[in-house]
């Protein structure tokens, strides 16, 4: 659990509540219905017509990982190939035929399988580094949602006060109505450039440290199988590896 991330929005909801009471705004000026379907419904509307139907399944696999990034594991890792090289100098690649399907991770498994089967050093490489790219890939397309979210809401916040002050000028002649069509104009600002940077874009940029982090570890996994495949000693290994921690 990113107990920051948790902290940070609960920041972030005290920061509008509490500043817009303390500014005499009161908490009802934030409450509007026409802001919310044009800020949020209208950016919503934006990233549907943007993003492949695929995509937005991938940026919503994705979200919980502000919240729950993926376990780091590369301690764990590292450990494990250091053992498993270990028993390839004993038993020779064949005897790590038992550890593949106990093995959770598709990425680790699929390289024991190719170390298993005895493949050149390179084809490891090349097999492993497309998958990886394409994973990295994948996942950034969907922080880029939520980028693209953080970019159309103030803009589609702008033209929620455009909207509310072409309202208020239809209503010149009634001079009691002015100062709060004028604050409702307003709220639809409040709604665009809040959401995008209290939300949107920290969310798309702590995606994108956590892809960013399970890249790093995909590579750790390739090094590691490559080494186990050239039969290099284990403790060699531990120490190349071992960088991969800091």
């Amino acid at each position: 659990m990113d107990i920051l991330s948790i902290i940070g929005l609960l920041l972030a909801v005290a920061a509008l509540l509490v500043g817009a009471v303390l500014k005499g705004a009161g908490l009802a000026s934030l409450v509007s219905a026409a802001a919310f379907m044009i800020v949020i419904v209208g950016t919503i509307a934006a990233i549907f017509i943007q993003t492949p139907l695929a995509v937005m399944k991938d940026a919503f696999r994705i979200l919980p990982w502000v919240f729950n990034p993926p376990a780091n594991r590369r301690a764990e890792l590292v450990k494990k190939m250091v053992d498993w090289s270990n028993t390839a100098r004993k038993q020779g690649l064949l005897g790590l035929e038992p550890v593949i399907d106990r093995e959770t991770d598709a990425f680790v498994r699929k390289g024991l399988q190719l170390v298993v089967d005895g493949s050149e050093p390179e084809v490891i490489r090349n097999i492993l580094e497309v998958d990886m790219h394409v994973r990295e890939q994948t996942d950034t397309r969907g922080a880029k949602v939520f980028e693209g979210m953080g970019v159309y809401a103030p803009t589609l916040g702008i033209i929620g006060a455009v909207l509310g002050l072409m309202a208020v000028l239809q209503n010149l002649a009634d001079p009691s109505k002015l100062g709060q069509g004028i604050a409702a104009a307003f709220t639809a600002t409040i709604y665009g450039i809040g959401l995008a940077n209290l939300f949107f874009l920290p969310v798309a940029s702590k995606l994108k440290v956590a892809i960013a982090r399970q890249a790093e570890a995909r590579e750790m996994v390739i090094e590691g199988m490559i080494s186990i495949a050239q039969g290099e000693n284990p403790r060699s290994i531990e120490s190349k590896l071992q960088g991969y921690l800091h």
